[in-house]
């Protein structure tokens, strides 16, 4: 992993410098260590490597205290899934001492909140104290920023895993028991085995020959490895580290999520302990981890090949295995890894079964951090009743969709129906809730794919990932309309306002087809050139981004400076005259929205044959202009309103209907 190579040197006073131009850490000059340590300088700032990685700063030779940064200790990747840094400082005591924002690509850090508010946000951790759980001492936190619950959240875990990992290491505070990640002392292979860090199991040719006896193809009997195990967790640095070396170590344990531990396998022999049929499954179904009876098979998201062991004495080896277990298989309990090797024969499948039994050694089980509950655990909790509320919501609009077709028979059931959610849309999900989605997101979310994806990230804030999680299966069953005709607080606002213009008797301005069909291409625009933007300039792209006025709209409440409150007026102006006029024409996430949208699986929306030959009353009837001459449906454009399947199914409307009811009395009448 990027940066990591620091943590190999030994101790020594570091260089006055910050962050290296390979990615590494943050390394705080004199200046900066002497505020993290509440003095003044000069301090002596001495670097830390072994376990765990920092700083210890020191003056006139007494020890005043430690500086983690973490970026380098908890791995804080940000919503934009790049590093995000806090350098930590720690005193003698057990407290956090000052903490101070070094780097970060946060896109909601740039824009809309002052660099005052997040230095007053990250000072508010001093003075925490680290001897007290997170229930007991909540109020010496300070609470996170709003619209920013993602990233300042983030910054919140970083610190506060980044202190106790510290605080323990240095011996500074004491920990519950556990897995030792801290401690490293080099080993070679043979002492490795020696301590139970490893163990094996192993089958000879012979042994296999027997057992697959009357097999199509057999085994050759001899005394060479048919298959040879060797596993084991490699969670502590004395293990991982020796083996694996430290980048593949780091980059390991630095990946897990809350709960999680690695294991490696390694194998030789003529047969394969992985196969080849995962990559096709995604399953290894000839390895199991057995714990309590419960056999768990690694799948091919928790698998990371390893080409070689770094450590000394290592045997010549045919293939190596990192899996990452699950938080439900306890590494402190005893479990059993089996390997399942098979052989078709005439009767059937022969098989046969080489298992190793693991136990963590106790010399690993020594003092981890007292780690709190992740943050996103205590965000969904704190706001259970706004998720339920929004759950609710979003279970309602399903049953909606699901039910459209009793639904648009009925016009003023309907219309009812559509103003009354696009009404608590806007007042209690939008202005109430702040759960506006936005194309900064979807730009977030392509970056952590890119640069390190971690659902922990994106569960911290529940209402966004609710509405994110319902939006996607959405794109697959109905298109982007799910979100943009229902469930965006601003699109809410343009058609309640819109509504509202035509009630009182504003005439709406028909886009000329041609053109309408142009202005299509400034929102594809917008959002590729956002998009394309944020791998030069995070900055940048966020300035670009304000075409989007989500954040001044609902977000900020208007409470922004005059440009940006001017350009929303402008936009909610245009659209008392051409309804939706920024989601027609302006608004990137629907264009991002729509490109996915092409992946949807079903069609909802009925068309007759008649529709744009001999009647075309839907396509001018369309508020967003989405059907075309000929009378099919953009869903690129559709924004699931069901105006459409309304004016369809009306006999007082639908010209189709009202002709046939004409036909149909003249028939009865001739009779």
């Amino acid at each position: 992993m990027a940066g990591l190579w620091v943590a190999a040197l030994p101790s020594r006073p570091v260089a006055q410098q910050e962050i290296p131009m390979d990615g590494g850490p943050y390394v705080p000059r004199q200046e900066v260590a002497a505020t993290l340590m509440k003095t003044s300088p000069p301090v002596q700032v001495t670097r830390q490597s072994e376990g765990v990685p920092g700083w210890q700063i020191a003056k006139d030779g007494v020890v005043l205290g430690y500086i983690g940064s973490t970026w380098e200790i908890a791995n804080s990747l940000g919503y934009s899934g790049r590093p995000l840094e806090v350098l930590v400082g720690i005193d003698t005591e057990g407290s956090i001492s000052a903490a101070k924002l070094v780097r970060h690509n946060e896109p909601v850090l740039t824009l809309g909140i002052s660099d005052e508010d997040i230095a007053a946000y990250v000072g508010g951790f001093a003075g925490h104290d680290l001897k007290q759980s997170f229930g007991t001492n909540k109020n010496s936190l300070p609470d996170v920023i709003s619209r920013a619950t993602v990233s300042t959240g983030v910054i919140r875990d970083g610190i506060l895993r980044t202190a106790r990992t510290l605080a323990a290491a240095r011996g500074v505070i004491a920990a519950k028991a556990g897995i030792d990640r801290v401690s490293f002392e080099p080993m070679d292979w043979s002492a490795l085995l020696e301590a139970g860090a490893l163990t094996q199991a192993h089958t000879s040719m012979s042994e296999a020959s027997r057992a697959f006896a009357g097999a199509k193809v057999p085994v050759t009997a001899g005394e060479g490895d048919f298959l040879r195990v060797w596993a084991g967790l490699v969670d502590t640095p004395t293990v991982g580290q020796n083996l694996l070396g430290q980048q593949a170590f780091t980059g390991a344990v630095g990946n897990l999520g809350h709960g999680e531990s690695a294991l490696l396998v390694v194998s030789r022999g003529l047969y394969s302990h992985r196969g080849t049929e995962w990559r096709r499954s995604g399953t290894f179904e000839r390895i199991a981890i057995i714990q309590n009876d419960t056999p768990w098979h690694p799948t091919a998201e928790s698998y990371h090949m390893i080409r070689r062991l770094r450590i000394d004495g290592a045997p010549d080896v045919k293939e190596i295995s990192l899996f990452r277990l699950p938080a439900t298989i306890d590494p402190l309990e005893p479990f059993r890894i089996e390997v399942v090797a098979t052989r078709p024969s005439d009767q059937g499948d022969l098989s046969m079964t080489l298992g190793v039994d693991y136990r963590l050694p106790d010399a690993f089980r020594t003092l981890p951090p007292p780690y709190d509950v992740p943050l996103w655990q205590i965000n969904w909790r704190e706001k259970r009743l706004a998720v339920v509320f929004v759950a609710t919501m979003l279970a309602v609009l399903w049953l909606i969709f699901f039910a459209q077709e009793w639904i648009v028979r009925r016009p003023r059931l309907w219309r009812g129906m559509r103003l009354s959610f696009l009404t608590m849309t806007l007042f209690v999900l939008g202005w109430g809730l702040n759960a506006q989605l936005s194309v900064v997101q979807v730009v977030a979310f392509i970056h952590s794919l890119l640069g390190g994806f971690r659902w922990e990230t994106f569960l911290i804030e529940p209402l966004i990932f609710l509405l994110w999680g319902f939006v996607a299966l959405g794109l697959l069953f109905w298109g982007r309309g799910v979100y943009c005709g229902w469930l965006c607080p601003f699109g809410a606002l343009q058609e309640l306002l819109n509504a509202l213009a035509v009630r009182l008797g504003i005439k709406q301005v028909a886009v000329p087809r041609a053109l309408h069909e142009r202005l299509w291409v400034l929102k594809y625009t917008a959002f590729v050139a956002i998009l394309a933007l944020s791998f030069y300039s995070m900055h940048d792209a966020l300035v670009l981004a304000e075409v989007e006025p989500f954040k001044t709209a609902i977000s900020l409440r208007m409470m922004r400076a005059w440009p940006f409150i001017l350009f929303v007026l402008a936009l909610l102006a245009a659209g008392l005259f051409v309804e939706r006029f920024h989601c027609r024409y302006l608004c990137p996430l629907g264009a991002g929205l729509a490109i996915p949208a092409k992946l949807k699986i079903f069609d909802w929306l009925h068309r007759r044959p008649q529709c744009g030959r001999e009647c075309r009353m839907c396509e001018t009837k369309c508020t967003v202009g989405a059907i075309d001459e000929v009378g099919r449906i953009n869903p690129n454009e559709c924004v699931l309103c069901l105006r459409c399947q309304v004016i369809m199914l009306d006999g007082t409307q639908c010209p189709i209907l009202k002709r046939r009811a004409r036909a149909q009395q003249n028939t009865e009448a001739a009779k």
